[in-house]
């Protein structure tokens, strides 16, 4: 796995040791950013469930003037930590290793504000669905906040017309999606 694009281009990156992460596969990053490059300059960016943080590494070194990162597994998180290091991109980040509700609250007390929130949970829980019962009302969100959430290709969003986002876009690969909303 490595870092596609940006300041920190063809750098690698590790992943947690075990099964625990699934790490985005390059060609869907590629993909993804290929969708939002032109959102990410300048932002302040969420990534939740951050895994080895591949996703907001790659916000950041194609721009992003911040990311949080939100991990509850330990090892995930000491390894987004190493790979923070190893591309020279941990002055512009915060990572915490804790559950990403509880993360969220404390993110809206201490009043941040993301321009783009990325979320990429273990597939089949219905992780999605709690983080966006969270963000409907969530002042971390503005008027122009994207939600990107990474998801099996077989996960069913029909709940999303119940609240408050509405499907911009939603990207199907072989065995996984990304669906982009924002918040109405």
């Amino acid at each position: 796995m490595r870092v596609i694009a940006g300041i920190s281009k063809r750098l690698l990156l590790k992943t947690p040791a075990g099964m625990d992460t699934r790490p985005t596969a390059d060609r869907i990053k590629e993909t993804l950013f290929n969708i939002i490059q032109y959102d990410i300059a300048d932002t302040n960016f969420l990534d939740l469930y951050s895994g080895s943080g591949a996703i907001g590494i790659e916000a950041l070194s194609r721009g992003a003037k911040s990311a949080i990162f939100i991990e509850n597994d330990k090892k995930a998180y000491d390894c987004i930590n190493e790979n923070l290091a190893a591309v020279n991109l941990a002055d512009k980040a915060v990572v915490r290793n804790m559950d990403v509700i509880l993360g969220l609250q404390e993110l809206e007390r201490d009043k941040y504000t993301f321009d783009v929130i990325f979320m990429d949970p273990p597939y089949n829980n219905e992780y999605e669905r709690q983080v966006l019962q969270v963000l409907k009302t969530s002042a971390i969100m503005h008027e122009g906040t994207i939600v990107i959430i990474e998801a099996a290709v077989n996960t069913d969003f029909s709940y999303i017309s119940e609240l408050p986002f509405n499907i911009i876009k939603i990207k199907k690969y072989k065995t996984n999606k990304h669906l982009f909303l924002e918040r109405r």
